[in-house]
């Protein structure tokens, strides 16, 4: 979650300091020297012949199918992290924009500030480690929706609607790496032979969650200003939130039947 958080003032101040192109080029070579670095250090593993790639991705569409506690965690955060995309994508259009008119530099210390809501993943932790899971999420979906919805509001003093903005973005930051923990620790919670699987469907769908949150946050903006984008985002946790309060399973840790998810 630090990387997510911290690229986007990274990749503004080498665009002010550069340009745009390089912020693609420096991340082609650290991806390069990623590569390289890992296949040195990491230990070599040879696991036991397991399931054919056909079998494998058939057994994680059966996942998705049966197993209750990843359909509602990846809704969830697929919600969350929409908003969070909605968010960092509409809001510099919003601070380049007159009258705020604020520079690739002014932009990215402003979303240095949302760096800050990575320490709420402990906090979830702990929480989650106490059985208050449940509570917890709806929670953070419910004050990432208000945060939201404070946020549409502008203000002529520039000031005052910067300083909005920052605590909507502290805020809403806080809750994405909250929720995030609070459903990987849910589903890490079930078979051990599962996990990777669990997490990657997890994670896979709301990334997608997130690529359509920045694609819908930029059209809506373009097309219906800055209130209509951040109410709209709101609405995404607002809708889990909601289905988080209705849900009848007995508990995020209890494991489901295992037979159809092999």
């Amino acid at each position: 979650m630090l990387g997510i958080m911290l690229a986007r003032p990274v990749a503004s101040l080498i665009a002010y300091a550069t340009s745009w192109e390089m912020v693609f080029r420096l991340s082609s070579l650290l991806m390069v020297g990623l590569v390289v670095m890992l296949n040195l250090v990491l230990p070599r593993r040879l696991p036991e012949p397991g399931l054919c790639a056909a079998a494998l991705f058939h057994s994680m569409a059966l996942l998705l199918r049966h197993n209750r506690v990843l359909q509602r965690k990846a809704v969830y955060h697929a919600c969350m992290f929409a908003a969070f995309s909605f968010f960092w994508t509409t809001t510099p259009l919003l601070l380049a924009s007159a009258p705020l008119a604020l520079d690739q530099a002014d932009i990215a210390l402003f979303a240095l500030v949302g760096v800050s809501g990575v320490v709420s993943a402990p906090i979830a932790g702990r929480l989650a480690d106490q059985g208050l899971s449940r509570p917890v999420t709806a929670a953070v979906l419910a004050i990432a929706a208000g945060v939201l919805v404070l946020g549409s509001f502008t203000f002529a003093n520039q000031r005052l609607e910067l300083a909005l903005l920052g605590g909507v973005a502290i805020f809403l930051d806080f809750c994405v790496a909250a929720n995030l923990v609070l459903g990987q620790r849910a589903l890490f919670s079930l078979d051990a032979a599962l996990r990777s699987r669990l997490n990657g469907l997890y994670m896979s769908i709301f990334f997608a969650g997130g690529a359509l949150g920045s694609a819908g946050g930029a059209w809506l903006y373009n097309h219906y200003g800055w209130q209509v984008a951040a109410l709209s985002a709101a609405a995404l946790p607002g809708v889990a939130m909601l289905y988080s309060l209705f849900d009848t399973q007995p508990s995020d840790t209890t494991p489901p039947s295992t037979s159809p998810q092999r």
